[in-house]
């Protein structure tokens, strides 16, 4: 955002940069006033204490008015009243040098030149700022559209896992009906409850620290050895130092679901699942490979919309290893 400077920084900078203007008048005073006696020396410093008051009040004028006043209109809009403005002013000026020191010179060529480096400065600086100004506020415009974008692509890739785990969990609800366990069901359902609590709040979070993620695994690893009678288990072996650090939400959710989707699970083809943290600072989600007879139906996003929304938070790769017998994902943590 463009600073907006204090009447006392601008004419602070009005009083330093008409200095500069006047160098050339200021090396030159003491050789005027050399052999001058009083009062003759007091014409010379006068010429110069109004020059210098004038050539101040322009620069304090046009700066202020290129900075604040004129910060979004046109070059040609900034051309015409700086120029009106220093024109007024030189006129005045020679007015008064006219009637006071009778003295041609004092608005002579060398102060008209003065007045037009002056306005020229001020137009320049003010259309720079300006231009400055406008590539700023694009390029917070492309920053904000990109963000937007960013959470768009974030939002369709979450909404993605909330169908796919829904249909997966009515079935094992639809197994416990049939097996006529009303308590275990009543269990289910209220752990499936918190699941869903934790997924549907999940569109307004990015990050989430790992303790809460293995929080929800807890209430979601119930829910699957209830469902499959025991012949899927558990074991997560994380430190209490690593729960503080942090990755996608639901980044763990579906890996288990690819677990039951592509792999058997029964007496002779026991699953046991391990999450735990390596000597990387990755998060592990590793089982053994037990394919099923007929290949499932899927589409196949599960992996790659983890993928996506790992390089869209984290900016780091999801790394997989499948040797045919055990099949290994290691997530990044920040």
């Amino acid at each position: 955002m463009l600073k907006k400077y204090t009447s006392y920084e601008l004419l602070l900078i009005s009083l330093v940069s008409a200095l500069f203007i006047l160098y050339i008048d200021l090396t030159w005073l003491p050789f005027e006033l050399r052999g001058l006696e009083k009062p003759e020396w007091v014409k010379p410093v006068g010429v110069f204490i109004v020059r210098y008051t004038f050539f101040a009040s322009l620069i304090f004028i046009l700066v202020k008015m290129n900075l604040e006043n004129l910060s979004s209109s046109t070059f040609n809009k900034r051309v015409l009243y700086s120029s009106l403005i220093t024109a007024v002013f030189y006129a005045v000026y020679g007015g008064i040098s006219f009637l006071i020191f009778r003295k041609v010179r004092h608005y002579g060529s060398l102060v008209l030149f003065q007045f037009f480096v002056i306005a020229l400065l001020s137009i320049l600086i003010g259309h720079i700022i300006s231009l400055y100004t406008e590539k700023r506020k694009k390029e917070q415009q492309i920053e904000e559209l990109t963000i937007k974008n960013l959470q768009s692509r974030y939002d369709a890739l979450t909404n993605q896992i909330n169908p796919h785990f829904f249909f997966n969990s009515l079935n094992g609800l639809t197994s416990l009906i049939r097996k006529g366990n009303e308590e275990m069901t009543l269990t289910y359902v209220n752990k499936l409850s918190d699941v869903f609590r934790y997924i549907l709040q999940s569109d307004k979070k990015g990050l989430i620290t790992l303790g809460e993620e293995l929080d929800f695994v807890e209430a979601f690893r119930y829910m699957m050895e209830v469902r499959f009678a025991n012949k899927l288990k558990f074991t997560i072996n994380t430190g209490q130092n690593t729960l503080v650090h942090k990755l996608p939400v639901l980044s763990i959710l579906p890996l288990l679901d690819n677990i039951v989707v592509h792999n058997r699970i029964d007496s002779d083809h026991k699953m046991v699942v391990k999450i735990y943290i390596n000597e990387q600072n990755e998060l592990v989600v590793s089982n053994p490979i037990y394919p099923k007879l007929s290949v499932p139906v899927t589409n196949g996003t599960g992996l790659k919309n983890l993928e996506s929304r790992y390089l869209l938070l984290v900016g780091k790769p999801v790394r997989i290893e499948d040797d045919g017998k055990l099949f290994t994902v290691y997530l990044p943590l920040n």
